[in-house]
């Protein structure tokens, strides 16, 4: 990636709904040549879609949390059906397979503390595959919807 592919995506990042002729005289080059970058970026899987951000309070999700799982017996197959499950969940936003004591972070919304509860209790908990979970209660979430590529490193 170079620095004109890393300013159209700084000019995405700031806004995805901007006409290809705004990026393109905002980052200095011709629109056909922003149209091209972008399209190549896309076929790259650098940009993988285009999303709005959502108040989760709007849609009456209240209340988040951070799960932190086991699941024996630890086999590809049982974490594959495990997250590819789990994900599918009306409650789950993110799932994460992680290093250390536990297997798996599952970051959750339900409409309130009771929701909640229910779901770890009613469902989380009813899957014969988990030996444990705990659960962190988010109070504010900030997340960096404007990630700039770091710089290269140098092995050796």
């Amino acid at each position: 990636m170079d620095e004109l592919d890393s300013a159209i995506i700084r000019e995405l990042q700031a806004d995805a709904r901007q006409t290809n002729r705004d990026i393109a005289r905002k980052v200095g080059v011709a629109p056909s040549t922003c149209l091209e970058r972008t399209r190549l970026l896309r076929e790259r899987g650098v940009i993988r879609g285009y999303h709005a951000d959502i108040d989760l309070a709007a849609l009456n999700r209240g209340v988040q949390a951070m799960v932190s799982a086991q699941v024996r017996p630890l086999s590809r197959t049982v974490i594959d059906t495990f997250k590819n499950s789990v994900a599918q969940l009306p409650e789950v936003l993110s799932v994460f397979v992680i290093a250390g004591s536990d297997d798996f972070l599952i970051h959750v919304s339900a409409q309130d503390i009771d929701h909640l509860h229910a779901f770890l209790v009613d469902r989380l908990s009813q899957r014969k595959e988990i030996v444990g979970f705990r659960s962190s209660i988010i109070f504010h979430h900030i997340a960096n919807t404007k990630p700039a590529p770091l710089p290269a490193t140098n092995p050796g």
